[in-house]
This record gives structure tokens, sequence and C-alpha cells, in this order.
């Protein structure tokens, strides 16, 4: 494990920016038609339990990262294959999250370079931040957020001022709550928001813990309001239909602003502000595996498994899918339920309650 430490806010920054990525670039949630906005809102509530979880687990071992204290719950045989399961878990986490971007960018900025350009370069990057370690990861973080907090209200302010909205997109309202919450418990709440199980990795180097539950609750809250107002933007200018033909909705309704006849073609504005967060999701995929990978086979430099590591993500995120709407796929069918589902929710849960049977014996 690094020797290093975060700050509050720098965890703060980090968890919106990481769970924001590319959540703003996919038709999040639209299973439940209008009522999108609601079926993120009741997902960040939910995940606010579920961040709770990764917290019990940090309290019983706060010294320890996920891949290690899975041998100290359930021994140390199981508990390495389940670590290794891990690291692997983040690996194709940020091969899929790298991919996205690397088709977003080829589709409306670099339509004759190869997909395998695009994405080796933003690899590149992650590979030397990761090698400098998180507290490098957390100040850029600080600096690059406030940069997207501008360029989000900037755009935000843009769409309102363009006559673009139509309320009446977004009615009926509250129209099949069975639907919602079908929407909820098979997508929405794994993307993002149960995404931040790679926290657990990242936990043990925070120099506040008391404030960690205040931090998190915010973070996930803040992240749920912005993702449902990007929702209900995306709706009241597109319409559901427009929305569900789309790969990239809001860039598609931010390439419809035009204030005053002069003020159009903004989309690079949206691009940068995405590949900002895209590189801070693959960022700390990639850095979480890593530091994994060094605890798991005892390496004593971890920083030396970025190149490795940086590489094994790049060469899955050209094999994953023979196309986008393969990988789309994928990631809204089977990726969730049988992936995202067991490592996000039913490993935690039982770790806890492993974790907590053999703690109270102790007691």
């Amino acid at each position: 494990m690094e020797k290093a430490k975060i700050s509050t806010i720098q965890l703060f920054i980090l968890m919106i920016l990481f769970q924001l990525s590319n959540s703003l670039l996919i038709p999040l949630a639209m299973k439940a038609g209008r009522d999108s906005w609601l079926a993120i809102l009741i997902a960040a509530a939910v995940s606010i339990f579920l961040f709770f979880i990764y917290r019990a687990l940090y309290l019983y071992y706060p010294s320890l990262l996920l891949t290690d204290y899975t041998e100290k719950i359930i021994g140390k045989f199981l508990g390495r294959i389940l670590a290794f399961l891990y690291i692997l878990f983040f690996l194709y986490c940020a091969a899929r999250v790298l991919r996205e971007f690397g088709v977003m960018l080829l589709s409306f900025a670099f339509p004759e370079t190869p997909l395998f350009v695009a994405c080796a370069l933003m690899i590149l990057v992650v590979i030397y931040t990761v090698f400098k370690g998180i507290e490098v990861v957390a100040r850029t973080g600080e600096l690059l957020f406030v940069i997207m907090i501008m360029l989000a209200f900037f755009l935000f302010l843009l769409i309102a001022i363009s006559g673009l909205i139509d309320i009446s997109n977004l009615k009926p309202a509250f129209e099949d709550s069975s639907k919602v919450l079908n929407t909820v418990f098979t997508e929405t709440l794994y993307v993002p928001f149960g995404e931040i199980i790679v926290f657990t990795m990242i936990f043990p180097y925070l120099n506040q813990a008391k404030k960690m539950g205040k931090t998190g609750v915010a973070a996930i809250s803040i992240t749920g309001a912005a993702l449902a107002l990007t929702t209900i933007l995306n709706i009241s200018v597109l319409g559901v239909p427009l929305i569900e033909r789309s790969l990239f909705p809001l860039l598609t309704t931010i390439q419809s602003i035009q204030v005053g006849g002069f003020l159009q073609r903004l989309d690079v504005i949206f691009i940068l502000a995405l590949v900002i967060g895209g590189f801070f999701k693959v960022t700390v995929y990639t850095y979480c595996a890593v530091i994994g990978t060094a605890s798991l086979f005892n390496i004593k430099e971890p920083s030396k498994l970025a190149y490795p590591m940086g590489l094994t993500v790049l060469f899955v995120s050209m094999i994953i899918a023979s196309n986008y709407s393969e990988h789309i796929q994928e990631g809204l069918k089977i990726f969730p339920l049988y992936v995202q589902l067991p490592f996000q929710i039913i490993l935690p849960v039982f770790l806890l309650t492993i974790a907590f049977i053999k703690n109270r014996k102790k007691e």
C-alpha cells in the first residue's frame, strides 16, 4: 500500500468526478421513459445504503484495502481468490469506460482516427498519473473539478436561455412506478452509484476518517441531483423518442444550442468536460487495480505496475466488443446483473455479515 494521504475534500471531488464521467455520456435510466430522472434519484438514495456497507467494512479494517481484508474475513485461500477477482473487475470496468470515451471522440471529433490511437492517447496520461500516486490524482482532481463546474454552469445557462426547453415533454409524470423501480434495480443502481465500491481501495488513504460518512453522502447526493437535472434537460429539449435513438443524448442537446444566431457548435466544451471525467474514472479504476495487485502479490513498488496494468486496460478495451452497439447492450443487459450485482452488492453484504459475526465473537 502506498504511503500517502488525501483529504475529505479530495475524496469528495474524486467521488463526484468518478460518478459523473460516463454517466453524462450514455442515456441513463431511459427504460423508465419520462420518469428516468426519478429512477436516478431513487438509485442515488439506495446507493447511500450501499456506501454505508462499504464504510462499515472499512471501519472493521481501517488500515486495509478491500483486497486485503477479504483474507481476514473468509480465509487466506478464498480471500485471495476473491481479491484477484475484484482486481479483474476493476480492470474490466476501466476498459469499458476507456472504450466509451474512445468511441465518443471518434464519433464527434476525430472520425478518421483509429479507435486504438484515441484510447492509447488517454491511457498514456492515465498510466503517468497512476505512476505518480493517489496524492497526484487527488490534487489534479481539485484543479480540474473547478473547470468542470464552470463548464457545466455555462452550458446549463445557455440551454436555459436558448428557448429549447419544452416542459410538456416531461408529462405525464409518475406514469409507471413499476417500470421506474425495475430500472433502478436492473440498471441505474449499478451505474454509476454502485461503482463507488472501488473507493474501498482508497478509504485507507483518508486523513480524516471520521468525516467519511458525511463526505460520501454529500458526493452521492450531489451526483444524483446533477444527473437527474441533466436527464430532465435532455428530455425537455429532445423528448424521449429522440433520446432513445441517440448514442450521446447530452451532446445532442448541446449541439441544439443557438443563442442570438451566433453562439452555437458548443459540443467541443462538452467533449472537454467528458474527457476530464473519463480520465478520472479510468485513472481511479486502474490505480485501484495496481495497488490491489501490489498488495496481493507483495510487490514493494506498486508504481512499476502502472505500465503493464495500463496496457492491459487498453488491450481489453479493444477486444471487449466488436462494435459500440454490442458494447452498450452488454453494459445494459449482461454486465449489471451478472457482474456488477455480485461485486457491488451481494459480496460486500456477505463480507460485512461475516465480519460482523467474527468481531462480535471477539468482543
